[in-house]
């Protein structure tokens, strides 16, 4: 289960995970943009919905990622009930909900105390399995030596709660995460509510039980010739047949520093170790595109038609890094890739990457997002199925942002960078969290190095990652394909960018990304 999403409801939106009253069963469930096609959540979301249980919010959308209330996962429980109503005499919206449950002992006055204010609170894990369980099945019961072992965090969990949580897992209601961890003070997201309800009906009808998420995902790989254009089903990448793709290279670094390397002769050595994927660092600042934007743009597209002429596919990469705000340059940005996406509307190699990493105060919600929105709308005037890798704030990291606001449209990724001497489990765990919440991810940046591209090279971390994005069917390409005096550079200093490389070329950090590719 997912970390809590903290993203704060408005007033309007807190009053409804609307629930209608009286909607006939089986109903067509509404269309909801934000419930991904694909994604581990959506059959449960569609059946609670069709069964008239759950609507979604304010907007038209469900917010899948977003954390439960007390009341709304009440009022969910109630209305699996049996339970009618409306408002009483208090105002609250689910007051005739909150005082059934709280008169049936579902749960203490003490645990979600009387008041509109503690209503809209987000409930616990360990709160709602003790509702869930009393709501539906008040008489099942778990062996405490066999359900506790289940739980890594057991020790954690209240008392007042082990007869619930127990009987829970003892019927595959709940189920811990990877790490066998309950995490019984975490709060729920809308999406892992709409499961474990879902889960609780079908063992009442005596249907099998068991968690929503999928497993390992298979993958194939190849270049563009084999798989064509790409599309976004759920939260994989896929070729033209539907297939889920993975897609693993290498990133330039800057191309007006180390442009060699993204010469035919590279980009060629590259493909033979067996990536199928490259990765056009085009620097804004530093000396980059804002500052000789046409020769940068030169460079950039010569290194695109050498990777397309090598059956690769290639990103290209609009990539914000001290300037921090994708903001502080949108009209230079949608000039770019306006010209860019005219170029290659008919190319299925090409993947726009609209923003590296925004750090240094850009917010999501106030400057990512609707960057992105309009970058969008410029790339499709021509590029109908192209791939569009958008960035989060701190460094492309705050995915579960993305996760719980995601823009509206076909054919989008979310980035994750991370550089795994500084980022582990956490950050994962995050992505994980996205995944569950429906947002397509794609690494197109990380190294085996620290995050300043020193220390390492983390051998273990790294293949700790790459386990992670394959088991997942992630996408990766690594930083960086250049000969820089850092760890995570992949050729040894001098290496020439024009003649085939041997093992010898090769850093640590490259010796160990190629054989992964």
């Amino acid at each position: 289960m997912s970390e809590i999403l903290t993203r704060a409801l408005s007033a309007v939106m807190s009053l409804a995970l609307v629930f209608i009253s009286g909607a006939p069963a089986n109903a067509a469930a509404p269309d909801f943009p934000d419930v991904k096609a694909g994604s581990w959540y959506e059959n449960d979301v569609k059946e609670l919905a069709a069964r008239g249980l759950i609507s979604g919010c304010g907007d038209g959308r469900f917010h899948p990622g977003d954390t439960i209330t007390a009341a709304q996962f009440v009022t969910i429980a109630a209305r699996c009930a049996g339970i009618t109503g409306g408002p009483s005499g208090s105002g609250h919206w689910a007051s005739t909900f909150m005082s059934a449950g709280l008169s049936r002992g579902w749960y203490d006055w003490d645990e979600i105390p009387p008041t509109g204010e503690k209503f809209e609170k987000p409930i616990t894990r360990e709160l709602s399995a003790k509702i869930l369980m009393r709501a539906l099945l008040p008489d099942k019961r778990g062996d405490y030596n066999t359900e506790s072992a289940k739980m890594t965090d057991f020790s954690q969990l209240n008392g007042r709660y082990y007869e619930s949580v127990l009987a829970g897992y003892s019927c595959g209601i709940f189920a811990g995460d990877d790490k066998g961890r309950f995490k019984p003070k975490s709060g729920l997201t809308r999406a892992e509510a709409c499961a474990i309800v879902m889960r609780a009906l079908k063992y009442m009808d005596g249907q099998p039980v068991g968690p929503s998420e999928p497993g390992p995902v298979e993958t194939i790989s190849g270049g563009v010739g084999e798989n064509g254009w790409l599309q976004v089903k759920g939260t994989q990448l896929c070729n033209e047949d539907g297939e889920s793709v993975a897609l693993h290279g290498m990133s330039s670094h800057g191309l007006h520093w180390f442009g060699q390397y993204t010469s035919e002769q590279s980009i060629r050595n590259t493909a033979k170790y067996g990536a199928n994927l490259f990765r056009i660092a085009i620097y804004t600042g530093e000396g980059g595109y804002l500052s000789q934007p046409e020769t940068v743009k030169q460079q950039a597209i010569e290194a695109v038609d050498r990777a397309i002429k090598q059956d690769m596919y290639v990103i290209i990469d609009w990539h914000i890094l001290s300037d921090g705000n994708p903001m502080n340059h949108l009209n230079e940005s949608k000039a770019f890739f306006d010209e860019i996406a005219e170029r290659y509307k008919d190319e299925p190699a090409v993947l726009y990457e609209i923003c590296n990493e925004p750090n240094g105060g850009a917010d999501w919600a106030r400057d990512i997002k609707p960057y992105a929105v309009e970058l969008v709308k410029t790339i499709r005037k021509h590029s109908e199925k192209g791939i569009i890798l958008i960035g989060s704030s701190t460094w492309s990291q705050d995915v579960h942002l993305a996760a719980a606001d995601p823009v509206i449209g076909d054919n989008l990724m979310y980035t994750l960078h991370f550089y795994a001497g500084t980022h582990g489990q956490w950050l994962r765990d995050r992505a994980d969290s996205a995944l569950k919440a429906g947002l397509p991810l794609f690494v197109s940046e990380w190294g085996t190095s620290a995050a300043d591209g020193s220390g390492g090279v983390f051998i273990e971390e790294s293949r700790q990652w790459l386990d992670f994005l394959d088991k997942r069917g992630i996408s990766w390409a690594n930083w960086s394909l250049c000969d820089k005096n850092e760890t995570s550079a992949a050729l040894k200093p001098g290496t020439s960018g024009d003649r085939e490389w041997t093992g010898s070329d090769l850093s640590q950090s490259g010796k160990f990304v190629f054989d992964s590719f």
